[in-house]
C-alpha cells in the first residue's frame, strides 16, 4: 500500500509500522526502544510523528500503515514531544560520554546528536547505583540504563530465557533478575543477546573477554578467532550436541584435512579464547573434534571440490601438515601436484616430531590416505604423486623440470644446541634427532638419568618419550617460571604423574663430564633465576639468585630449546632471521614461481598454524597459475539454528568434561595412546555447555542516523 511520509510517497507491506516503512524508504525517524528483531514497546517516545486525522502525535513504531496515510515526523508538535522525551531520558544519564565503552557507536548519542539536544540543556539527576560486575562474562552499568526494555525483550522473546525484567528498587525502576539472585542461579545462558541489543552500553561484555582491536564478529565468537584455520567451532559443536558426528566432521573438514589428528594433538588456542574459561572452565573443543572424527562415516566426500584438470603442475617440497594441506587444495583446484620429502613416509613433524602415544601412525596414515582418495575422485590417475626419500636443495631446478610453481614447506628439523660448555659431550642430543629416531624405532640410548632443557610441549614430548624408552629418571629444566612456560598445564601435570621432575626458572650454566677426560655427560649445572626480562633492545637479561646454583646428575642431556629449517641456506631464496624463508603477504619468495609456508616461514608453532599456512599458500599459488584463488568448500549446507535456546538446566554449569586416561604406571611404559575419545554421552554433554556465542551475529545491528 502507498502512503506519504514527509512529503515523499512510499510503499509498504500491509501490517508494517510507520517507523519501519520510513526506515525502509531511507527516511530517518528517531527511535531507541525499537529494534528490528524485537517486539514493539513504544517506551522511549522518540519516534513521535503526526498523522493526518489524529488529534495528537502518535508512536510511529506502534502505528500501522494505512492506504493513503499522510505522516510527518517534522511537524512542530511531534518534534516538541520527541525533544521532551529525549530530555527526560538524559536527565538521569551520565553527561560524560567519552568514558563509555560505546563512545562513538552509542545509539543514544547518535539520537541526541541528530535531534540537536545538547548535553548542556538538561538538568542532570545522578543515580548513584553501583555497577554490577559480580557475574561472569557480563557487566551491568546501571547508571547508563535508559530503561528501554530491549534487553528484557531479547531475553524473553528472542532467546526464550526470560530472566531479565523491570525491578522496583529504592533507587527507582531498573533492569534486574527476580529475587536478586545471580545470573547463574536464575538460569542465564550467557548468550550475550542482552549485550548485543543494548543501545547505550549499560550491559556490556566483561572487559576480560573483549579486545578493542578486534571486530564485533571476532569479539563475539572468540574461539573461531583463536583458530588459525578459522574453523567454524560453534557450528560443529552444535552438531555434536545433537549427536550428528558426520555433520560435525564435515564442518571441520571445510577448513582442515586432519580432524582426528588435530583432535588428538592440537595446541587448541581456541580453548584459551573460549568465554567459558570465565564460567566453570573452557569447552574441550579439541577433544570434541576427535569425538566426531572417530565416528565419521565419510558422507561428506561426495561434496568435495573437484575441478577439471588445468594442465598445471606444482611441486611441494616437504610433506608435513602445510605441504599436505596445500597439495589437497591445489589438487582439488585441478592442478597436478608432486610431493617431495626427504623421509620415507609422509607426515613431516606430525609423524617424526610427535610421539606415537599422542598420535599413532594409523590415525595419521588414515587421514593422509583420505587426501589421496578425495583428490583422485573418478580420475584414472592420482592428482597427487609422491617422491619420498628425495631431498630437494634447489627449488629452481623443479621449475626447470616442468613444474609451473614450487611450494617450500620443509618445516624445522634442525634442532638448536645452546652455545654452552659441554654441549659437544657424548650423551648430548637434539630434540629433533631424538624424537625422529624414537618414532622410527631406532635404538636410542637413554639409560640412566636424562635431563631435558626447555619448557615447551616439545621438551615434554622428549621427557615422556625418554621415560618410555627406559630412562631411570627424567628432569626438565627451563629458563621460564612455571606460569610463563609454553607447555600446557595438562602436559606438565601428566608428565609429573609419570615421574618427570620440573626445575623452572633456572639458567643453564654448563654440561659437565662424568670424569675428567671421559668425554661423556655426567651432570648439568643450573642456577636459579631471580629475574628474567627483555631490555629496550629486546635482548634477554637474566639476573641470577645469590647461592642458587645446583648440579643435577645426568647421563644424557636433550636440548629442546628450539629448532629451525634445514637446507634453506642453499636454496637460492632470500632468508630472514637466519634460516627462515622470507615471503610477502601472498607466500611469494624472492624467486619467481617459488612460494613458502609453514614453520620454515613462521618458526615452529603448531600443526594447526602450519595447516593455515598451507591453505593460504594453495590459494596464492592457484591465483598465480591463473585461477581465482578460491579454495573454499561447502561440505555441509548451513542449517537454520533455533534462536530460542531457553533457560539453562543445571548441567549447563558443569565443569569441563575430562577424558578417561590410562594410569600413569601403565602409560609411562608404553607408546600406546593413553587418552580415550569421549563416549557419545560425554561428547554431547560437553558440547551442550557451549554458550552459542555465534547466535549474536544473527541479531540485526540497528543503523545510526548518519547511515541513512
Amino acid at each position: 500500500m502507498k502512503l506519504t511520509i514527509n512529503g515523499k510517497e512510499v510503499e509498504a507491506r500491509e501490517g508494517t509500522s510507520v517507523l519501519d516503512a520510513a526506515l525502509d524508504a531511507g527516511i530517518f525517524i528517531p527511535h531507541l526502544c525499537s529494534h528490528p528483531d524485537l517486539p514493539v514497546s513504544g517506551g522511549c517516545s522518540l519516534c513521535m510523528v503526526e498523522v493526518d486525522g489524529e488529534r495528537k502525535p502518535v508512536h510511529a513504531c506502534q502505528t500501522i500503515v494505512r492506504e493513503g496515510m499522510v505522516v510527518s515526523s517534522e511537524a512542530p508538535a511531534a518534534d516538541k514531544a520527541r525533544r521532551l522525551a529525549m530530555e527526560l531520558i538524559l536527565a538521569t544519564h551520565p553527561a560524560d560520554c567519552t568514558g563509555c565503552p560505546r563512545f562513538g557507536v552509542c545509539e543514544l548519542q547518535s539520537m541526541y546528536t541528530y535531534m540537536g539536544v545538547s548535553p548542556a540543556r538538561w538538568r542532570c539527576k545522578s543515580r548513584p547505583v553501583p555497577t554490577d560486575a559480580s557475574n561472569p562474562l557480563v557487566t551491568h552499568m546501571f547508571t547508563r540504563c535508559i530503561r528501554c526494555g530491549r534487553c528484557v525483550r531479547a531475553c524473553r522473546d528472542l532467546r526464550g530465557v526470560g530472566i531479565l525484567d523491570y525491578q522496583r528498587t529504592k533507587d527507582g525502576i531498573r533492569i534486574g533478575v527476580n529475587g536478586g539472585v545471580s545470573l547463574e542461579e536464575a538460569g542465564c545462558r550467557f548468550c550475550g543477546a542482552c549485550v548485543e541489543v543494548c543501545p547505550t552500553g549499560s550491559i556490556v561484555d566483561a572487559l576480560t573477554i573483549t579486545h578493542p582491536e578486534r571486530s564485533r564478529e571476532d569479539n563475539a565468537v572468540p574461539c573461531r578467532t583463536g583458530c588459525p584455520a578459522r574453523i567454524d567451532i560453534p557450528r560443529y559443536l552444535h552438531h555434536i550436541k545433537l549427536g550428528e558426528w558426520e555433520k560435525a566432521t564435515a564442518v571441520v573438514r571445510e577448513k582442515v584435512p586432519f580432524p582426528e589428528v588435530l583432535g588428538s594433538i592440537c595446541t587448541h588456542d581456541c580453548q584459551g579464547e573460549c568465554k567459558r574459561n570465565e564460567l566453570h572452565g573452557a569447552l574441550s573443543i579439541c577433544r570434541l573434534k576427535r569425538a566426531a572424527a572417530v565416528r565419521d562415516t565419510g558422507a561428506w566426500k561426495s561434496r568435495v571440490r573437484h575441478e577439471p584438470l588445468t594442465g598445471k603442475r606444482v611441486a611441494v617440497v616437504g610433506a608435513g601438515p602445510a605441504g599436505l594441506t596445500a597439495a589437497l587444495y591445489l589438487a582439488e583446484k585441478g592442478h597436478r601436484v608432486t610431493l617431495f620429502d626427504a623421509e620415507e613416509r609422509l607426515g613431516g613433524q606430525m609423524r617424526y616430531g610427535i610421539p606415537a602415544y599422542r598420535l599413532p601412525d594409523e590415525v595419521l596414515d588414515g587421514e593422509i590416505a583420505t587426501i589421496f582418495e578425495v583428490t583422485q575422485g573418478s580420475d584414472p590417475e592420482p592428482r597427487i604423486e609422491t617422491r619420498l626419500g628425495h631431498r630437494v636443495l634447489d627449488p629452481g631446478a623443479l621449475l626447470a623440470d616442468g613444474h609451473d610453481a614450487v611450494l617450500v614447506t620443509v618445516g624445522t628439523f634442525d634442532g638448536t644446541v645452546l652455545p654452552m660448555a659441554g654441549n659437544d659431550l657424548d650423551g648430548v642430543v637434539r630434540n629433533t634427532d631424538f624424537l625422529k629416531a624414537a618414532r622410527k624405532g631406532e635404538a636410542v640410548d637413554v639409560s640412566g638419568r636424562v635431563v631435558v632443557l626447555g619448557g615447551g610441549n616439545v621438551a615434554y614430548d622428549c621427557a615422556r618419550t625418554a621415560l618410555r624408552m627406559g630412562a631411570a629418571s627424567v628432569d626438565v629444566a627451563c629458563l621460564e617460571a612455571v606460569d610463563k612456560m609454553t607447555s600446557t598445564a595438562e602436559e606438565r601435570e601428566e608428565a609429573a604423574e609419570e615421574g618427570v621432575a620440573l626445575h623452572d626458572a633456572y639458567a643453564f650454566i654448563s654440561i659437565n663430564e662424568s670424569e675428567p677426560g671421559s668425554g661423556r655427560v655426567g651432570s648439568l649445572t643450573i642456577h636459579k633465576i631471580r629475574r628474567f626480562y627483555f631490555d629496550e633492545d629486546h635482548k634477554a637479561v637474566t639476573e641470577l639468585m645469590d647461592g642458587g646454583e645446583e648440579t643435577l646428575p645426568a647421563d644424557h642431556v636433550i636440548f629442546a630449546v628450539g629448532q629451525r629449517p634445514e637446507d634453506t641456506a642453499g636454496m637460492g631464496l632470500e632468508l630472514t632471521h637466519g634460516a627462515y624463508v622470507a615471503v610477502d603477504g601472498s607466500h611469494r619468495t624472492s624467486a619467481e614461481g617459488v612460494f613458502a609456508a609453514g614453520d620454515d616461514v613462521t618458526g615452529t608453532r603448531s600443526v594447526i598454524a602450519a595447516i593455515a599456512g598451507g591453505r593460504g599458500a594453495a590459494s596464492a599459488i592457484d591465483t598465480y597459475l591463473g585461477g581465482d584463488g578460491d579454495i573454499s568448500e561447502v561440505l555441509l549446507e548451513p542449517e537454520p539454528r533455533e534462536a530460542r535456546i531457553g533457560r539453562a538446566e543445571r548441567a549447563f554449569y558443569d565443569g569441563t568434561t575430562l577424558p578417561e586416561l590410562m594410569s600413569a604406571e601403565e602409560r609411562k611404559g608404553s607408546f600406546v595412546p593413553y587418552e580415550c575419545p569421549f563416549s557419545p554421552d560425554e561428547a554431547t554433554h560437553e558440547a551442550a555447555r557451549c554458550l552459542q556465542c555465534d547466535l549474536r551475529l544473527d541479531i540485526t545491528r540497528p543503523r545510526l542516523w548518519n547511515e541513512y
